[in-house]
């Protein structure tokens, strides 16, 4: 079973990827709401993958990929972004996102997205 971070700074929209998650047969490990406690979080937990929402207050998903990639190379990060903020995930995947997922997401895209890593 694969263990996963959350990351997205709306609370229902972990809420929605948690349910979606467990239903499918992923490990919700942690959720953090932005990419300060998302680093913390990553180094404390060690998931397998994380969900990583593009903007959010404090410090953005971009920024904290590029420090959970320097903590750890491997890290499988797949960013989560709205439509419109295709400058950011092509900067996350330049950075090392392992994928993206664009608001509103359909549930097998998802599975089948984190499935591959």
């Amino acid at each position: 079973m694969k263990k996963v971070l959350i990351v997205d700074d709306a609370t229902f929209m972990r809420m929605i990827l948690k349910t979606l998650l467990k239903k499918n047969g992923f490990e919700v490990v942690g959720e953090a709401e932005n990419g300060v406690v998302a680093i913390e979080k990553y180094k404390e937990l060690k998931p397998d993958i994380v969900t990583m929402d593009i903007t959010m207050p404090e410090m953005d998903g971009v920024q904290a990929l590029k420090e959970i990639r320097a903590f750890d190379p491997n890290a499988k990060v797949v960013m989560i972004s709205a439509l419109g903020q295709e400058l950011y995930v092509k900067e996350a995947v330049m950075f090392g996102a392992k994928g993206f997922i664009v608001k509103p997401f359909k549930e097998d895209y998802v599975i089948q997205t984190l499935s591959k890593l």
